[in-house]
């Protein structure tokens, strides 16, 4: 299925997004994600289910001031 990730286009095997995170080699209980602008915490990340099309936003915190 064709999704953007971080505004980039992927044809990605994925049904939830805790599978496209995993193919994409995104790891960490500290990131922050966000599917078609709305957030989705980490324990619902393995629920969500993807649709073809869907913007995904991966973020690591940063640190700043």
């Amino acid at each position: 299925m064709r999704l953007i990730v971080n505004g980039e286009e992927y044809h990605l095997d994925a049904a939830t997004l805790a599978d496209a995170m995993t193919k994409l080699d995104f790891e960490g209980g500290w990131l922050v994600t966000a599917v078609n602008g709305e957030l989705v915490h980490r324990q619902d990340r393995a629920g969500h289910r993807l649709t073809e099309g869907d913007r995904i936003e991966i973020l690591s915190p940063m640190q700043g001031g």
